[in-house]
């Protein structure tokens, strides 16, 4: 292999320090036909003796079986695990049940899962599972993926981002070869070198491919060397290779001659093409980009016939695998198969918690369901509507409710009626639509309370609890999740059990009560029950309490624990609301740049408008209080979500951020409004919200200094409501809010209070509030204002520290976190900070596209 030798030696080294007990999780990116599996073959030709070799392989088809690659090791394996596959055991035994069998002592494992950007969130999770737990074992897992197709919000980014930060975990990226490499390649082919190299750009399958099919002269494409290789085939091994393309990445030759109705020898001849290749009893084509190739030459007239050939073989060969049953049945056109095993494939990635192959599953099944058969197809829309629920797919669960209910209604069944307005009130509570919530929910109580007692009726009467929170009849709502528990007791229902607690918790606290004890028991209901949306709102609320009440240290706990549950069971809905509050968190304590980071990865996401909202309002406030742009655009889209919701807390929560952004350009007017229609739902927010108000009031009314917000305030701020500013300080300080402790210094007229203001913000980088603070300084008559941000800051062109600067041109470089800290010589974590605050500065989402954004902007900088 040419210019391979660099990656090959780091395999070797790693697979080395993963025989003397320290695990790792090579991550090989590269785009297609580079090379990925190629190197993995030949570095498991070349490993020493002794080693065990496994593999898997996602596959990019047809809408997948979650956790193929597990399901593939399972048959190497045997044992516990391929038992537990068959008995279709729940996954955090499949997960466990690999780990254990993988790390066996005595011998290094390596395990090969190639082409992960094709991965289900099933696989994404193992593969975090496994990489938060071999750091100690003898195990080696290499995972191959494409990079040069992932887009901002993949979710196989995340997962990048998540695993590259495990101390196993190690990354190499293959290079095409050089125009030298080509050139030897080609040397005896009578090729044109240069010309080669122009048309496949190095690409080491293009290459070999075009050198392989003997041609005379390059081809105007590189695929068609693919094809030029099949062109002399027989009738039935052509058959072969084209139902080949159509199974998937791997298939039985059993089958091939089953669905090809062909001898075992055209088999034979097909594989002599060497574009399929065998795999351990298996065959699967040497590359993506061949089974393409073939799978795109063939007549859309036949395409339907093979399919239906493979179906009819895989049902003779007593195939359990119900995916991909169903994507041979949709390829056939065979509606009644669809709607057989469709439903059953995702009721199965359901239970393992791959979440879009769930909904995938569903659509395909609509697509195809008899429209006189109204309760087959409502069910099938209520699928949909839940599983689109857990993955942040808001709008397209509540047109799927819509379409179920109107199916119930025809077929006059009145409970699932009551069910299906239960989640589409969901649904119209996370699309900021408060009107339509209530109009539903108040329908579906309509509905189901003259049925008696039952598990839909129960729900309502949680859901009628929160919004009896919203009008701060916290009495109310406690009565109203009593009463839902006590028919989920009748009823063995602990869904709606842990979700009655969880309300009631909420109410607590909005009291002035704990609740945490409360919201704490619904977890442990949800968790024992495996119950993934209880147990996702269990972790959101418990944070987003903790971080009301500013106990900080709590709240960050319970976010680690919460985020990786929710993107570990593909709840993408709850792992987006869990990261929003964490960004509000990290802005509370002052760590504005990885609050802002944090932000716009969020807001890349296709997003509900409620998970939107809290970083909007974050991302907000700090662009205001650091003078940058996109200010209105984040504040403007969470007002109108807030005003949607109804709900007091958002309402307050955007219009504070408005009234601190007006205030911080100058704008008072503006402010003391925005401040005003906060102060209008004071009386239903909690003692901290209704704290925030006060200040914000007197803040923007500084003639009007007993300006207030009708109830009682949390301390800090009724210690400076009553003029004890120096306890409210310290008492800030002690919390860890260094902005909410300058702004008290800042409300004073006092100097020495009002130099630390200025201190903090400008040790913050509150550009805008140190202009104010200066200003304020200047009108009093304070000597000796100090000057602004150091010069070399406010000299760069994206408003880098000298730091961020060199972090940045290290990025550019391609450098990885640990190489730019090995660099700098400071800790990896403290990059990590500033890479976050660099993407945060640049308003990027991807290192890759920080390098592309200051592109211009290195040229002609000078050395450091």
């Amino acid at each position: 292999m040419l210019e391979r030798e660099p990656p090959l030696a780091a395999l070797a080294a790693y697979a080395g320090e993963a025989g003397g007990g320290e695990g790792r999780l090579v991550l090989i990116a590269g785009e297609a036909g580079v090379g990925k599996s190629a190197l993995a073959e030949q570095f498991a030709a070349q490993s020493p003796a002794g080693a065990r070799w496994l593999w898997g392989a996602c596959d990019g088809l047809f809408t997948p079986r979650p956790l193929g690659p597990l399901f593939d090791l399972a048959d190497d394996l045997g044992g516990d695990l391929q038992a537990l596959c068959r008995s279709q055991a729940p996954r955090e035994e499949l997960f466990t049940a690999l780990l254990r069998q993988v790390s066996e002592p005595g011998t290094v494992t390596i395990v090969v899962v190639e082409d992960i950007h094709w991965a289900d969130e099933a696989t994404l999770d193992l593969l975090r599972f496994l990489g938060r737990r071999i750091k100690t074992s003898n195990v080696m897992i290499i995972a191959t993926y494409r990079d040069d197709e992932l887009a901002a919000g993949d979710l196989l980014l995340t997962a990048l981002g998540e695993l590259s930060r495990q101390p196993a975990t190690r990354r190499i990226g293959l290079a095409p070869l050089s125009a030298g490499a080509v050139a030897e390649l080609a040397a005896a082919s009578g090729l044109d070198a240069a010309g080669l190299y122009r048309l496949t750009g190095g690409n080491p399958f293009y290459v070999t491919e075009v050198i392989a099919a003997g041609l005379d002269a390059v081809p105007a494409a590189a695929r068609d060397a693919t094809l030029a290789r099949a062109a002399g085939l027989s009738g039935p091994a052509r058959q072969v290779l084209e139902t080949a393309a159509l199974t998937g990445t791997r298939c039985e030759p059993e089958l091939l001659e089953a669905a090809a109705d062909c001898p075992p020898e055209a088999v034979t001849t097909a594989v002599g093409t060497g574009l399929l290749v065998d795999d351990g009893g298996e065959l699967r084509f040497r590359h993506e980009i061949a089974r393409l190739a073939v799978e795109q030459a063939i007549g859309p007239r036949r395409v339907g016939g093979i399919h239906a050939r493979l179906l009819a073989a895989l049902e003779a060969a007593g195939c359990t695998d119900e995916a991909r049953l169903a994507f041979h049945a949709e390829g056939a056109g065979d509606s009644a198969a669809v709607i057989r095993y469709a439903p059953a494939a995702a009721a199965r990635a359901s239970s393992l918690a791959a979440h879009r192959e769930a909904a995938a599953q569903y659509e395909r099944a609509i697509r195809f369901a008899d429209p006189a058969d109204v309760v087959t197809l409502a069910g099938l829309y209520d699928g949909l509507a839940y599983e689109c629920s857990l993955i942040d797919r808001w709008p397209d669960s509540a047109e799927a409710g819509r379409q179920a209910l109107e199916l119930w209604r025809q077929a006059g069944d009145r409970r699932r009626q009551g069910a299906t307005l239960f989640q589409l009130s969901l649904a119209m509570w996370r699309l900021c639509r408060g009107e339509e919530m209530v109009a539903a929910i108040e329908s579906a109580q309509a509905i189901l309370e003259p049925l008696g007692p039952g598990v839909e009726l129960a729900m309502v009467y949680r859901i009628e609890a929160g919004l009896r929170l919203d009008e701060a009849d916290s009495a109310g709502a406690v009565e109203l999740a009593r009463r839902s528990q006590a028919m989920a007791a009748q009823l063995d229902a602990p869904a709606v059990l842990s979700d009655a607690l969880n309300t009631e918790g909420c109410a607590e606290f909005q009291g002035g009560r704990d609740g945490t004890g409360l919201l704490r028991q619904a977890l442990e209901v949800a968790l024992a029950g495996r119950l993934e949306q209880q147990a996702g709102r269990a972790y959101a609320n418990l944070q987003a309490i903790y971080n009301g009440r500013r106990e900080f240290t709590e709240a960050e706990r319970v976010y680690a624990e919460g985020v990786a549950y929710a993107d570990e069971h593909d709840i993408g809905t709850y792992a987006t609301c869990l990261r929003g509050e964490q960004a509000r968190v990290l802005e509370r304590t002052g760590r504005w740049d990885e609050a802002a980071a944090l932000c716009v990865d969020v807001l890349g996401l296709v997003a509900s408008p409620i998970n939107r909202l809290s970083s909007l309002i974050t991302l907000g406030k700090l662009r205001a209080r650091r003078g940058g742009p996109g200010v209105w655009d984040c504040l403007d889209e969470a007002t109108r979500s807030a005003e949607g919701t109804a709900e007091p807390e958002w309402i307050a929560a955007a219009r504070l951020a408005r009234a601190e952004a007006h205030w911080l350009a100058g704008d008072q007017d503006a402010a003391a409004q925005d401040a005003a229609l906060a102060a209008d739902v004071a009386p239903r927010c909690d003692a901290w919200v209704r704290g925030e108000i006060a200040a914000w009031l007197r803040r923007v009314h500084p003639a009007a200094p007993g300006l207030a917000a009708p109830g009682e305030y949390a301390e800090p701020y009724r210690l400076q409501a009553e003029g004890h500013w120096e306890k409210a300080v310290q008492l800030w300080t002690d919390l860890g809010c260094r902005y909410e402790a300058a702004l008290v210094r800042y409300d004073t007229s006092d100097e020495t209070a009002l130099r630390d203001a200025l201190l903090i913000f400008t040790d913050l980088g509150a550009a805008a509030a140190v202009q104010l603070t200066r200003h304020k300084m200047r009108q009093s008559g304070m000597p000796s204002v100090p000057a602004g941000p150091r010069s070399a800051t406010r000299a760069d062109p994206l408003g880098l520290t000298r730091r961020e600067r060199e972090v940045l041109e290290l990025i550019s470089a391609g450098l990885t976190n640990a190489e730019i800290a090995s660099r700098l010589f400071i800790s990896v974590k403290t990059v990590d900070h500033h890479v976050s605050a660099v993407l945060a500065k640049l308003n990027v989402p991807t290192r890759a596209a920080a390098a592309r954004a200051a592109g211009p902007s290195l040229a002609g900088q000078p050395e450091s």
